[in-house]
């Protein structure tokens, strides 16, 4: 057991090599909760895609107490299957599948399903892995092995940055063409619609609610992530490169000016509004 007496997670004895099957299976045609309903877990669906049987039945169950809707498959067809049949806010994907390479699973989910939270279980530590899970899709990731009170713990912290904010915070961000609107968790740029991952939106919500400020590594990680993160801080800097990537391409398509990205070798990021859209001389 470990300090915080739950079992670790990364440490079971494998696939038990029975066919795959499911355990929580999640009926085809529920509608997937919105972000209002995201604080609520038993409004939440999660795909568990492990092929350790003992790693699978710990997380279902620890879901299940905590009243999430989960489903639990062994494969990468299977899990594409389910995605493809119902529907789902999070998926829980191991690397290491018997069919499919779970960045491949990930990618091919990414496309099919650009608002699903996905997080990475994996025993793959060397940074190029986690950078290829990164960029294939994920929005997050967990190195075996790892207790289920920190895998819950990171799942809960991912949810409350998807409910919809009330009050003052519900009021459009808008800098020149780049508009960010926290209520439906939209952003626009000349009013269509830019497709973002969910730390996508988080990371440039939080940029842009602070424009032409400098905010350290460190700050970002803890308002897009999790302030108790302690994994390596490449996810920010992967994120920030697709971000900017998606707003590039949104900003050639209308011909227009856009606040850029600006990275502060050592300390962080800015996001830098043009004197001629901030209204300045």
């Amino acid at each position: 057991m470990t300090s915080d007496e739950t079992p670790a997670m990364g440490t079971g004895t494998g696939s038990s090599g029975k066919d795959d099957n499911e355990l929580g299976p999640r009926l085809g045609g529920m509608s997937s909760a919105g972000p209002s309903a995201m604080s609520d877990p038993s409004r939440v669906a999660v795909l568990v895609v492990e092929d350790d049987e003992t790693i699978g039945r710990h997380v279902l169950q620890a879901l299940e107490n905590q009243r999430y809707h989960a489903t639990w498959c062994r494969t990468g067809r299977r899990a594409l299957d389910h995605l493809r049949s119902a529907s789902y806010e999070v998926m829980l994907l191991d690397l290491g599948l018997p069919d499919l390479d779970g960045v491949d699973v990930a990618r091919r989910a990414r496309a099919e399903h650009p608002r699903l939270l996905i997080i990475v279980l994996t025993a793959r530590t060397d940074e190029i892995d986690v950078i290829s899970g990164l960029e294939a899709g994920a929005d997050d990731y967990l190195t075996k092995p790892f207790t289920i009170t920190v895998l819950l713990a990171r799942l809960r912290a991912h949810l409350r940055r998807h409910v919809i904010p009330t009050g003052s915070h519900d009021v459009a961000i808008v800098l020149g063409d780049l508009v960010i609107e926290p209520a439906s968790r939209r952003c626009l740029v000349r009013d269509r619609e830019v497709s973002l991952r969910p730390k996508e939106y988080d990371l440039l919500a939080a940029l842009a609610a602070h424009p032409d400020t400098a905010l350290s590594r460190d700050d970002l990680m803890a308002r897009v992530w999790d302030e108790n993160w302690h994994g390596s801080t490449k996810t920010l800097d992967v994120t920030v490169a697709n971000l900017r990537t998606s707003l590039n391409k949104a900003a050639e398509a209308v011909m227009t000016g856009m606040p850029t990205i600006t990275t502060l070798r050592g300390y962080g990021y800015r996001l830098d509004v043009p004197p001629q859209l901030a209204g300045g001389p």
